[in-house]
């Protein structure tokens, strides 16, 4: 090993260390506050339960969601464990407004089976989860016991016939916090999250919805198409018609005049092929099928009003549909900087990790958009999830305003494509 390389190792050991070791107490940590609040769980709601085996207490039910909805989020954050929700939607009312009557709240409560496995979850949890959680934090407590208490001084001592089983006991804690803590995020999964029926059933109305507004965006589509050849280039095709014909009448009487006309049908002729390749370029712009994803964004940073800043790292070309999609919504989001941000940058950044496509576009505007209000966000989301792809706004008041757009796809190309 020569010294560069001793050099680089010992410059790295130290923040590797210090990162393994604060991966293992942070584990610890997270271990007793979930074995915590398992045995806080058991004392709230045991009680309850019995009380609700002979008088059902309405608002239990949705509580009882709420807080395995928590449990659900801490796996996903400190186990590592993401936990997808099992619920099924929520029914229309024949109440007031479409509100749910009680007896109605009851019965699509009752009738779910995500409602029992959180029962079985609330029963479970104190004995198995307790155990799992805190397994790690009991093992370091009773080996540091069994090394400080003289042998056989006290019951607990007792049971550790020599202080290197304290030792070992305790390492062996420290070092099993992780694996421990991970072990009660698939113990959560396998009750709380969702069963492969429910699973399928989402991804079915997942399939049914993109598939709604998949064909929603293709009419409208179709429908701007046909708009835009009507009042332009089929307008222009038309009196060009009706030109020509003039001058063909003219032509043995008037030469001049069938001159001019012809001067003038050449004129709409120019314009309606300027317009049937704008039509074209808004459909599938050309750069985007020669050059790729990279170089059509770069193209269309150039040409906004507003200096853009971009950073694309490709490594290939994603499939042309991804591709077309991913274009389109940079195109609808710098359009919106430009129109509605009153920013004076926006910074573009893509790149594929993962599995994954990734574009950022920030800008420095006034902030506040929402997709909930329109601005073309809302569009955005349904044009991606078309492709199971997931959309991120943090847009505070005052800026800056960051938009997050993850497609999942591959490339089909090792050569690197770059802006």
């Amino acid at each position: 090993m020569d010294r560069q390389t001793v050099s680089l190792v010992r410059r790295r050991w130290p923040g590797r260390t210090m990162a393994w070791l604060r991966a293992r107490v942070d584990a610890i940590a997270h271990g007793v506050v979930l074995g915590a609040l398992s045995i806080a769980e058991a004392v709230l709601f045991h009680p309850v339960l019995l009380v609700l085996a002979f008088v059902p207490l309405p608002g239990i039910g949705p509580v009882v969601r709420q807080l395995n909805d928590l449990t659900r989020r801490v796996c996903g954050e400190w186990c590592g464990v993401a936990i997808g929700s099992p619920y099924r939607p929520v029914p229309a009312g024949e109440g007031e407004g479409g509100i749910l009557t009680w007896p109605q709240r009851r019965r699509w409560l009752t009738d779910d089976p995500a409602t029992w496995r959180d029962l079985a979850w609330i029963l479970l949890n104190p004995m198995i989860g307790t155990v799992l959680a805190g397994a790690s934090a009991a093992a370091i407590v009773y080996g540091i016991f069994g090394m400080a208490l003289p042998h056989g001084s006290t019951q607990l001592a007792g049971v550790i016939s020599h202080p290197l089983y304290g030792i070992l006991l305790a390492a062996g804690g420290f070092l099993a916090a992780p694996w421990l803590l991970r072990g009660y995020g698939e113990f959560a999964r396998s009750l709380l999250g969702p069963t492969e029926h429910a699973e399928l059933a989402q991804q079915v109305r997942h399939l049914a919805q993109t598939r709604s507004d998949t064909i929603d965006a293709g009419a409208a589509e179709v429908r701007r198409i046909e708009r835009d050849l009507h009042d332009g280039a089929q307008a222009r095709l038309v009196a060009m018609g009706m030109t020509l014909d003039a001058a063909g009448q003219l032509i043995e009487t008037n030469p001049a005049a069938a001159h001019a006309l012809l001067a003038e049908a050449r004129e709409n002729s120019i314009k309606a092929l300027g317009e049937l390749r704008d039509l074209v370029r808004g459909i599938h712009p050309p750069v985007l099928a020669d050059r790729g994803l990279a170089d059509a964004v770069r193209a269309l940073a150039l040409d906004m009003p507003l200096r853009v800043h971009c950073a694309c790292e490709l490594t290939g070309r994603p499939p042309a549909p991804v591709e077309s999609a991913a274009f389109f919504a940079v195109s609808e989001l710098l359009a919106n900087v430009s129109k509605h941000a009153e920013a004076d940058r926006a910074w573009i950044d893509m790149r594929h990790d993962g599995g994954v496509l990734r574009i950022g576009v920030t800008d420095d505007g006034r902030g506040g958009a929402d997709p909930v209000r329109g601005s073309g966000l809302s569009g955005i989301e349904r044009r991606l999830a078309s492709f199971d792809g997931v959309v991120a706004v943090s847009s505070p008041p005052g800026g800056p305003t960051v938009v997050n757009m993850e497609i999942p796809c591959a490339l089909s190309s090792p050569k690197t494509s770059s802006c």
